[in-house]
């Protein structure tokens, strides 16, 4: 049922992607404003690290007893992932319930698949008691449909890069403007380090609306502590915490964004509460292990299969600092991509990591980049070990055939290929 509904709605309007704000604000008066009856909001905008962002608030805040609503995009697996109610990802015949009620409401009218289905999440929350609530936005920020939040209780703009050029454009200025759209007047934004022009962008929306800015590495920061620990030095407080349970240096950045937004709207936040969340936080595709399935029972011993969605040189480059970690073995890929993201920028920063590359087409993404060309590109990158392959499934298997020690295999290049991975591998 809720297949055929979200079908109907994708063919609303004859764009996949038309950001603008117009068809969205007359569907929430058509559904009675819900977005003016939500619990303080939480409004995420970046390139990169959002969904982590978004994933160690909402972790903390239930650790501390909260009830919060999460939207995010894209979905890994299931739609409903994207729609968490109060803790909770709503079962099929919930969601298909709502989405039909915005579907009725919106009638024949153009409307975006992300817009419609934006109100119904909203339509949800209003509906539901919860503490706060954390939006993501989907792409940009400024005509993004989540954009319809006039006062949030904070903003929180994460690392900004190249990446949805054909959206938002092709210069580090002109991304950053669309971004910088969340900043509201006289609301508090959390900003990451970012370059120089992208800062310029910020400051200046900032001053404008009167929203003051607290700024990584001017305001708080994140510095390393003894024995592993990290160390949170905000506005008003001093944390020693053990690191986030999700890998990577860049998640310790990622967790001081959402520590220096919630110092500012949730200042009796207990530390045993902050601990309890990094503890927990669950944000799959992003440099995760993968422990069990059917791919990974074709694994020798000392093999490891490892997935990540990172589909941008900003993301590729903290990836690669990762991988820089790994020196007991050799590391290998697998890697689908989509032709709108920058291949040859990724692989810059990834294929001198790697010892080789299989390169697979994502099955059913009309975009998607062949395997063959990603595997041209790879061999152009100085990557001498680079051939295409059928599918994730061929090419782990040619790697365990072949005469390389036990290494380390990661699935990479696109969070539509890592959702592909984890629903066939269980």
């Amino acid at each position: 049922m809720i297949d055929s509904v979200l079908e109907r709605l994708s063919r609303l309007h004859p764009k996949v992607i038309d950001l603008s704000l117009g068809r969205v604000w007359r569907l929430l008066e058509r559904l009675g404003h819900p977005e003016l009856n939500l619990p303080p909001v939480i409004h995420v905008a970046g390139t990169n690290g959002k969904g982590s962002t978004v994933a160690t608030l909402r972790a903390i805040l239930e650790a501390a007893g909260k009830r919060v609503h999460v939207y995010t995009s894209p979905h890994l697996v299931r739609f409903a992932e994207r729609v968490r109610v109060a803790g909770r990802i709503l079962d099929d015949s919930e969601l298909t319930a709502l989405l039909v009620e915005a579907e009725q409401a919106n009638g024949a009218d153009p409307i975006t698949f992300f817009e419609i289905t934006t109100a119904a999440a909203l339509l949800a929350f209003a509906r539901e008691p919860a503490d706060f609530c954390i939006l993501e936005t989907g792409l940009g920020g400024r005509l993004d449909a989540t954009n319809v939040i006039d006062k949030p209780a904070i903003t929180i703009i994460t690392p900004i890069g190249l990446d949805h050029q054909q959206f938002l454009g092709d210069t580090l200025t002109a991304i950053a403007t669309e971004k910088a759209g969340i900043i509201k007047q006289g609301v508090p934004c959390v900003v990451a380090a970012q370059e120089r022009e992208v800062m310029s962008v910020i400051a200046d929306r900032a001053v404008a609306l009167g929203a003051p800015l607290i700024v990584e590495g001017r305001d708080f920061h994140m510095e390393q502590g003894e024995q592993d620990q990290m160390v949170f030095l905000g506005a008003q407080s001093t944390l020693s915490l053990p690191p986030p349970c999700l890998p990577g240096e860049f998640q310790r950045h990622n967790a001081g964004f959402a520590l220096a937004a919630l110092e500012q709207i949730y200042p009796d936040l207990s530390i045993e509460a902050v601990v309890a969340g990094l503890a927990a936080v669950d944000w799959p595709a992003r440099l995760q292990r993968l422990r069990t399935g059917p791919l990974v029972d074709l694994l020798p011993h000392g093999w490891e299969l490892w997935l990540d969605g990172s589909h941008n040189p900003h993301g590729a480059q903290a990836v690669a600092r990762f991988l820089d970690t790994w020196s007991d073995r050799p590391t290998v890929a697998i890697m689908g991509m989509l032709g709108t993201k920058d291949l040859d920028g990724v692989l810059a920063h990834l294929a001198p990591r790697f010892r080789a590359l299989r390169g697979v087409t994502i099955q059913g993404e009309h975009n998607a980049l062949s395997g063959e060309s990603i595997a041209t590109h790879a061999a152009v990158c100085g990557l001498a070990h680079a051939v295409g392959m059928d599918s994730v499934e061929a090419g782990v298997r040619d790697y365990i055939s072949s005469d390389l020690p036990p290494s380390r295999i990661l699935i990479c290049g696109s969070l539509y290929l890592a959702g592909t991975v984890l629903k066939d591998n269980g």
